[in-house]
């Protein structure tokens, strides 16, 4: 018989295949083995940190095994992601993952990782907008007004983010050239430590995830000016969002994910992103993230993946056209 070698590939790739079935079955069924390192690239408090401690606790349960939280925070996330991305890909390290992490930093600075090639895309939490807040003490009651204030007193205001190159930062640095108006930036270790300095009156401004300053704003120890979502949020309907006020260019939130070291077992991905969508589809937990201005966006891996990617290029053309750098 006349050996056709295409037939022969086919053959050889079934085989494989089938080879790869029982390692793959194995692996999930042996997985988890141990406790789950889920680091979480900022200091404790605020939306990232309680996300990962929420879903980490309804995931060990669900798993049968604990979700241990690391917070290491600096460097706008890139410690705590060049960790994950170091770490055995044995789906026993995970990261709560966000917009700065994946999407700005690698926009606005050079890094020792690669966004896209060194992770695994796990799941999808969810979104929110960001708001623009200043301290009470600030005579501005509305985005026109703090753009007044700001240009009559272009060197006396000062604002904060959760670290270089976070969409805290980005943000307002669009916001500042969009506005042609000058503050002071003072970078944090994280969005906790830089609204208990905006409670205090240290800093005057920033531009948080409407998750970490919900509270705050519903106990006015902060005001709400604008949102940077294209619609105004439900959450604070009286909040208009930068984009009607004519400010261009605002149409994006800070998304929250897990992600994983690169090349980490399918078979285990896949189950923990069905079980990250099973819990994210509880009543309970979309009660829970919805009172916090979270809005759920569960995906597959693959999609997970591909809108980071889209994400992460939105940010990279805006600061080639507005020509913003880092501090």
């Amino acid at each position: 018989m006349k050996y056709n070698r295409r037939q022969g590939l086919q053959s050889l790739g079934a085989a494989l295949a089938c080879a790869a079935l029982p390692q793959l079955a194995h692996a999930q069924a042996d997985w988890p083995a141990k406790p789950i390192r889920f680091i979480v690239p900022v200091a404790p408090g605020g939306s990232a940190d309680m996300l990962a401690r929420t879903l980490g606790d309804r995931l060990g349960k669900a798993l049968g095994q604990t979700f241990v939280v690391d917070n290491i925070s600096g460097g706008g996330g890139v410690i705590a992601t060049q960790a994950t991305a170091r770490a055995n890909p044995d789906g026993h390290t995970l990261m709560l993952s966000y917009s700065a992490t994946h999407s700005t930093n690698p926009a606005v600075r050079k890094l020792p990782y690669d966004a896209a090639r060194d992770f695994t895309p796990v799941a999808m939490i969810g979104g929110t907008p960001n708001v623009l807040v200043v301290n009470p003490a600030v005579s501005a009651n509305n985005v026109a007004e703090l753009i007044a204030l700001l240009k009559a007193n272009p060197t006396r205001y000062s604002y904060g983010s959760a670290g270089q190159g976070t969409l805290t930062h980005l943000a307002m640095e669009q916001f500042k050239e969009a506005t042609r108006t000058f503050m002071v930036h003072v970078p944090y270790r994280g969005g906790s430590p830089m609204m208990a300095d905006l409670l205090g009156g240290q800093i005057e401004a920033g531009l948080p995830s409407l998750s970490t300053a919900m509270s705050h704003i519903r106990s006015k120890r902060i005001r709400a000016l604008a949102v940077t979502s294209a619609r105004r949020h439900p959450a604070l309907p009286d909040v208009p969002s930068l984009a009607e006020l004519g400010v261009k260019g605002f149409d994006s939130v800070q998304w929250y994910g897990v992600h994983g070291p690169a090349n980490m077992p399918s078979a285990v991905v896949q189950r923990l992103n069905e079980e990250i969508n099973r819990q994210l589809s509880t009543p309970d937990l979309s009660e829970k993230l919805s009172h916090e201005a979270i809005n759920l966006m569960p995906m597959t891996p693959d999609q997970f993946g591909q809108y980071v990617k889209t994400d992460s290029a939105q940010w990279i053309e805006l600061v080639k056209t507005r020509k913003l750098t880092m501090d």
